[in-house]
Order: structure tokens, then sequence, then C-alpha cells
């Protein structure tokens, strides 16, 4: 049987993507993989890694803000001062000055949010009281306000919902844990990729974990992204 697996935030680092989807034995023909964006900016591979995941045949691939500012400069040409500053420059120079349609296109046809299930999936956030059709794109990009809420209560509360769905699955928001952690229905996938941490890939079935190893150890000598 085909399994669904999410992952959160790659940043550039395609050793580390490989690696989780090595160590669960993901099947890039038959698996689901739900990406949580920001497959761009910080290690050098950016390019390779979006090549990858162009490879899976049932990929969901939701946007994130990372990716935005990677879409309007592929689009315009011009570099925002600080996405540059922020990882940027490490995508400019995956491309080696030739961004191919293909990729251009991925990330035009990403995906604000995905539900399966009553189970939502989006990079930063939702605004709880709201439709997500009524929402604005930069609420599912940038806001934090769901995850600061569900991070306060992290080891506080065992019962209560947030959210009107069942499990909510969140990347942008970078955790200082070597694996997801959840609180209320809350799942944050984000274990510090595109810093020192680590890549996290989870199957939303059976719950089983896959970690990349600490990515700066996958690329010596390079420094990722800065944090400001």
């Amino acid at each position: 049987m085909s399994k669904i697996f999410v992952i959160g935030d790659i940043h550039g680092a395609h050793r580390a993507l490989q690696q989780c989807l090595e160590r669960s034995q993901f099947d890039y023909k038959n698996d689901n993989l739900i990406c949580l964006g920001d497959v761009c900016d910080g290690w050098p591979e950016t390019r390779a890694s979006v090549d990858e995941l162009m490879r899976i045949k049932n990929l969901i691939y939701i946007l994130g803000n990372h990716d935005w500012w990677t879409l309007e400069w592929m689009v315009s040409g011009k570099a925002d001062s600080a996405w540059f500053d922020q990882g940027g420059k490490a995508t400019i120079q995956s491309y080696r000055d030739e961004v191919p349609a293909a990729h251009m296109a991925f990330l035009s046809n990403a995906r604000l949010y995905y539900t399966y299930q009553n189970k939502l999936f989006v990079h930063a956030g939702i605004d709880p009281v709201m439709n997500l059709q009524d929402q604005d794109f930069h609420i599912f990009l940038w806001d934090r306000k769901l995850a600061n809420t569900a991070l306060d209560g992290y080891g506080k509360y065992s019962s209560g919902k947030l959210t009107s769905y069942d499990e909510v699955y969140l990347g942008h928001t970078p955790i200082p844990y070597p694996t997801p952690i959840q609180s209320f229905e809350v799942w944050f996938m984000d274990t510090g990729a595109g810093w020192s941490g680590v890549l996290s890939m989870m199957n939303i079935e059976s719950k089983e974990l896959f970690t990349s190893d600490p990515v700066p150890e996958l690329y010596p000598g390079i420094e990722g992204r800065k944090r400001k």
C-alpha cells in the first residue's frame, strides 16, 4: 500500500532530503509526499532539491515564503535585499544564471495549503476564525500567531484544540528539538534544517519519523543562511 509522508523546510539541503527519502524507503512512484514549503534558500543545492522533488509522482508542494521570494526573483530578475541576505544568494548561485522553465512552473503551481481527511498542511499558519478562502496569502506564508499559541502551550496542556482540524502540520517556525513535536493538534515539522538542525520527514498515519544527519555536517566548510 502507498504511504503518505510530510516533510519540513528543506532550504537547499539536497543531501538531507536524499537521506530522509532513503531512510524512509520512500517509493517515488507510489508513495505520497506533502512538502510544507521553503525548498529554497540557505544551503547550496536549491536547484538539485527541486529536481529531486520533481521526480516524485505523487507530490503535494505547498508554497513557503522563501519560495515566494525566489519566484519573484525568477520572474523579475531582481533580488530582494532581505531575501538575498537570508539564503537567496545561495539559491541564485545554485542556478548559475539559468533557471529552467520547469522550476519556475514548479513554484508557480505550488499550493497555499492542502487539506486531507480533516488534516491541514500549510507553511506558516492560518487564522482559525476565518474561512481559508477569505485569508490573505501572507497569513499562509508568514504568520506565526497560531504557531506561537501552540508553542506556548507545549508541555502544559494535554487536551483542547486551536482549530477545527484534527491535525495541522506547519513548517516555517523552526523548533529547538531534533524531531518534530505536537502541541494541541499542531505538528511542528521544521527542525532547523536551514540552520544547524536536521531535516525531518514523517509518515502521517503511523507517525514514524525519519531525520537527516545535522545539515552542517553534510556541507562541511559551508555556512548556512544568516539568522535575523
